[in-house]
């Protein structure tokens, strides 16, 4: 045989191997093919989680890191798992469903099969409440902390999962429900406290005009056009500090700073306020009486200090704030007590009145702009509702915390916390300088 000959049937065999490997790979990925979507068309046969998982495990882990709570029930509201997260929301009583509302969802749903959604109110027992916080009523609540309402907000789905097995998911909005109702406050209240003013002055203007002859009247309006102008000044003055604390939250050069320096300063700019109403303002530093002014220091004595870092002016803006609420809420003949202590690092300056208190449903919102626990008395003393949201800006600013006991007709105690300066605070501020 000649050797093309040989070279030809080589040839011939390798294409034909080659024809029947293209061949049995195209019906070999088709079989592949067709089984893979007659198991997606069989969800019987497969698991949502893939090969070789135990279910039972995957399914309990993904609920758990779920955002919603989840509850699986039967139609008449036997409960059969609830998640982690559901057990703390107080649905369940004895192994059932204990809302009646989210039951007469659930009835609707077993009736129709159609999956629903629905926002609902749970009331809560306020004792229950403060108990599984771990907070005693009103005290160290700081800006923007909850405070256990009586009321729960639940954004409400259920569904039929399968056979007598329904899924109840929960999500809580209790405090975007929070939120909308400060937004609306905020807009009500900035409105009203610019209006009210601003309307005064145009009526007491006309009224002058109308009294033009008549001397004692003139003179008798025209001090209470002063007095609003005063008051609208005094918002407007309000609103720009701030501004301006917030504006310079993150961007402040921190200094070491006096604590003892400060709240001297502080007290005595409400020194005059304090004489007025007959209220004896005292001042310890670690729990020793301590003079309102250095000067009455003993002579050759070193005074001991706290110091920390921050700003001065936004340090005594905050204790000012807080030593003149004290005084506006408080009866005559009272003490406000402004006590400094240091302990594990961090400088407490805490303000502490025998004023009217406040309530506890109000203590979450005291540092919020424009809220006012009583308006009537706040516009008798003068007050605009933004001294709090100041005084929390500031503090914030110098890296701090505040925070507020209170209960009604027991008075209310201010508490600012600063990290106490290190040596190498204090070294590094003195290379700047």
């Amino acid at each position: 045989m000649a050797w093309w000959q040989v070279v030809l049937i080589v040839i011939v065999v390798l294409s034909a191997l080659a024809v029947t490997a293209a061949a049995a790979y195209t019906l070999g990925r088709q079989a592949g093919e067709t089984r893979v979507n007659d198991i997606l068309r069989d969800k019987t046969r497969q698991s949502l989680f893939g090969r070789n998982v135990p279910v039972r495990e995957s399914e309990r882990a993904l609920i758990e890191v779920m955002p919603e709570a989840m509850i699986a029930c039967g139609p008449g509201g036997r409960i059969r798992y609830v998640s982690p997260l559901a057990a703390t929301l107080g649905l369940i009583d004895h192994g059932n469903l204990s809302s009646d509302e989210i039951g007469d969802i659930l009835a609707l749903v077993v009736a129709d099969g159609n999956a629903r959604e629905r926002e609902v109110r749970i009331p809560i027992d306020r004792a229950q409440a403060l108990q599984a916080s771990g907070e005693p009523t009103g005290r160290g609540v700081k800006p923007g902390q909850d405070v256990p309402s009586d009321t729960r907000y639940l954004r409400v789905r259920i569904g039929h999962v399968t056979d007598d097995l329904y899924a109840i998911f929960l999500s809580d909005v209790s405090e975007q429900r929070r939120f909308e109702a400060m937004r609306r406050d905020f807009v009500t209240n900035v409105s009203h406290e610019l209006k009210t003013p601003a309307g005064a002055i145009s009526l007491l203007a006309e009224t002058i005009g109308d009294a033009s002859d008549d001397p004692d009247a003139v003179r008798y309006f025209a001090g209470r056009v002063a007095k609003e102008s005063n008051r609208l000044t005094e918002l407007v003055h309000r609103l720009i500090d701030l501004q301006k604390a917030q504006s310079m939250e993150g961007v402040m050069d921190m200094h070491p700073v006096s604590v003892m320096g400060v709240v001297r300063g502080a007290i005595g700019e409400n020194q005059v306020q304090a004489d007025a109403k007959h209220i004896d303002i005292r001042f310890t530093l670690g729990g020793e009486p301590q003079p309102l002014d250095a000067a009455d220091e003993p002579v050759g004595s070193t005074a001991p200090d706290e110091i920390v870092m921050g700003d001065a002016e936004s340090l005594k803006t905050a204790v000012k704030n807080l030593v003149e609420n004290a005084i506006h809420y408080s009866p005559e003949h009272t003490v406000v007590a402004v006590g400094v202590g240091e302990k594990d690092g961090k400088v407490t300056i805490r303000v502490v009145d025998q004023g009217i208190g406040i309530p506890a449903e109000s203590l979450g919102r005291v540092f919020e702009r424009f809220y006012r626990v009583d308006p009537a008395r706040s516009r008798e003393t003068g007050g605009s509702g933004l001294g709090l949201a100041i005084t929390k800006h500031c503090v914030q600013e110098c890296g701090g915390t505040i925070s507020v006991w209170s209960r009604e007709g027991e008075g209310s105690t201010f508490t600012i916390e600063l990290p106490a300066a290190t040596e190498d605070d204090l070294r590094d501020a003195g290379t700047a300088e």
